[in-house]
């Protein structure tokens, strides 16, 4: 496999940092994948399995290797627009498909409105589009708890309830605010405040940000891109896939089992290991349709 080559790139408000790892085969068309708030390293065992291609990963702008030069909150728009400048530097105007994963996935149905002639197929593997559920109210609600208790009490204390809701099955009860909360400590996070207001999930906005925001159907539908809602089959009932099945139900599209689960394609990065193999395995199958 080619040596990645890491580049960064000024673009407004941050310095971004991609990666690159030419492919064997020049007449492949190059393969970008995104993620949010997740970084390039959650791709590595992933971009792997595709060494016939291309492969461009990127840090979004509030994650590890990039840096913020703004103290404005970024929106599924802004990363649109900072995914569409990391491929004109990486690859070029396109054509490129992409599998953008859960708020990747929210950035990427905004970059096909806004740029619809750059991706051939895009793969969006469980967008966490709390908007398109029918229980979008009391879900949102759990989302903006989620936000205050990470602001007022720190990390731990706003991360445990962000577990414990994206681990329900089904519809978000309208008391779930109300619940006594989860103790950090049974996820293994810390009860104490250390003060830092940082987190990529959490912090600046993003879980709002990107939960709320309502895609474009019509500039999508209308756009010559292949929108291909996708998500695990060890999902069932789980805000991922009850919104990756809205989505494809909003575009008139079928979704798309891969197998695993939200994080299928990680190979042991960030302490989490699905199943790599076979998800590359479907993700070619999908992209070569």
């Amino acid at each position: 496999m080619t040596p990645a080559t890491t580049h960064t790139i000024d673009v407004p408000g941050a310095v971004l940092t991609y990666d690159v790892r030419p492919g064997s085969d020049a007449d492949k068309t190059p393969l970008v994948m995104v993620a949010s708030p997740m970084a390039a390293a959650g791709f590595t065992t992933l971009a792997g399995h595709f060494t016939d291609r291309t492969v461009v990963t990127y840090d979004p702008r509030q994650s590890e290797r990039s840096k913020l030069t703004t103290d404005a909150h970024p929106t599924p728009q802004t990363h649109a627009d900072d995914i569409h400048r990391v491929i004109q530097a990486a690859v070029g105007p396109g054509p490129v498909d992409v599998l953008a994963s859960s708020g990747g996935a929210v950035n990427m149905l905004a970059f096909v409105a806004a740029h619809p002639d750059v991706v051939r197929t895009l793969v969006a593997h469980e967008p966490p589009l709390v908007s398109a559920l029918p229980d979008r109210k009391t879900a949102l609600a759990a989302i903006h708890d989620v936000r205050d208790t990470y602001e007022r009490d720190g990390l731990g204390p706003g991360m445990a309830k962000f577990l414990a809701l994206i681990m329900h099955s089904g519809e978000i009860p309208a008391d779930w605010t109300d619940r006594p909360a989860p103790d950090p400590t049974q996820f293994g996070l810390p009860a104490e405040d250390d003060g830092s207001r940082e987190d990529p999930m959490l912090g600046r906005d993003h879980i709002v940000n990107t939960t709320i925001y309502e895609p474009d159907y019509a500039a999508i539908t209308a756009a010559p891109t292949r929108i291909v809602p996708a998500y695990g089959i060890e999902s069932d009932g789980l805000i991922t896939q009850r919104a990756t099945i809205r989505v494809a139900d909003a575009l008139g599209v079928e979704p798309t089992r891969f197998p695993s689960d939200h994080g299928g394609f990680l190979g042991g990065e960030y302490g989490q290991t699905g199943n790599p193999d076979s998800f590359a395995a479907r993700l070619r199958e999908v992209l070569d349709a």
